[in-house]
C-alpha cells in the first residue's frame, strides 16, 4: 500500500494544477501529513467582500466562506444542530447566527458562541489567497 501511495504521489507531483472543464473549478493538489489535500477556487477577493457569506460544494462538503476584517475563513455550511444552511444566516462581525434556531457560531474558529444546548464545533478549513484568488483546502 505504501508503494502504491508513493507511485500516486509521484504521478500527481508531475502536475501542479488541474482545471476541470465542466465546473470552472481549479484544483491544486498537495500532500500534507501523508494525505491528499485539494485547493478549490472559491472566487476573487473582490467578490468576497467583508460580511458576505459565500458557499461552495466541494468533495461532497458544503462549505461557507466569509471575509472578516480582510481575512478569509471557511467552515462547514450545515448547522450541526438541525441541518440549516448557515450561509442563509446573519453575520455580525465574526459571529454567525443560524437562520433556523438562532445558534451562534464564531466563523473564525467554528466554535459555538451561544445556544441552549452544547453543540460540537463546526469543521473549519484552511484558506489561502494567491494572486487575488481565494482557495479553500479540503
Amino acid at each position: 500500500m505504501r508503494k502504491d501511495n508513493n507511485n500516486l504521489l509521484n504521478s500527481i507531483s508531475q502536475y501542479n494544477s488541474l482545471s476541470t472543464s465542466n465546473c470552472n473549478a481549479t484544483l491544486k493538489y498537495g500532500n500534507f501529513d501523508n494525505r491528499f489535500m485539494a485547493k478549490i477556487v472559491v472566487g476573487k477577493t473582490s467578490d468576497i467582500i467583508e460580511g458576505k457569506l459565500t458557499h461552495i460544494t466541494a468533495a461532497g462538503k458544503e462549505i461557507l466562506v466569509t471575509n472578516v476584517g480582510g481575512n478569509y475563513y471557511a467552515m462547514a455550511n450545515i448547522c450541526n444542530h438541525a441541518g440549516a444552511e448557515l450561509h442563509e444566516g446573519e453575520l455580525n462581525g465574526k459571529e454567525l447566527t443560524c437562520p433556523w434556531h438562532g445558534a451562534k457560531w464564531d466563523v473564525t474558529t467554528g466554535n459555538q458562541v451561544w445556544f441552549p444546548q452544547k453543540l460540537k464545533p463546526e469543521e473549519t478549513f484552511k484558506i489561502s489567497v494567491e494572486n487575488s484568488t481565494v482557495y479553500v483546502e479540503i
